[in-house]
């Protein structure tokens, strides 16, 4: 979006060098996500990536076994507000609070969607272990996410 005076770009980040390093952030595709997706494709699954689990609903998840209905988020420490590893940054904190917070409820807010729409959710941090984690999405869609309904959160 350009200025109508100026022509020049506006934008939230407070300096260009602060806008080349926030692009530079891929939404899929991360090194936490492709750790796991190897993982779990090694033991014989086979997965959407980066879709909509439910077309009405205007979210897309990292993994997705429409068969199973089972829905898998790889969430940054960063991003995601880590309760071990969210470190506050130095400049713009009004900011980044606001938009952590954000973060956070709109992952609480697509967990509960997806599990009324009877599917099955499983959150993975960035911080486990890529093994573990793949055993938790393997586990999940060997029992088309059953167990994960039942309460025993992933």
């Amino acid at each position: 979006m350009t200025g109508k005076a100026t022509g020049k770009i506006r934008s939230w980040a407070s300096t260009p060098a602060v806008r080349r390093s926030m692009q530079g952030n891929r939404s899929r595709d991360t090194s936490p996500e492709l750790a796991v997706r190897r993982l779990v494709h090694a033991a014989g699954l086979r997965y959407r990536v980066d879709v909509r689990p439910v077309a009405a609903l205007r979210r897309r998840a990292d993994l997705v076994f429409t068969r199973a209905k089972v829905a898998v988020f790889v969430d940054g420490c960063f991003w995601h507000g880590c309760e071990d590893h969210y470190t506050e940054p130095a400049t713009n904190r009004p900011y980044w609070a606001r938009k952590i917070q954000a973060n956070r409820a709109r992952d609480a807010d697509t967990t509960e969607r997806l599990r009324e729409e009877g599917w099955a959710v499983v959150r993975v941090w960035e911080h486990e272990a890529p093994d573990t984690a793949a055993a938790r999405v393997v586990a999940a869609v060997r029992t088309d996410g059953k167990t994960l309904n039942k309460g025993v959160s992933a």
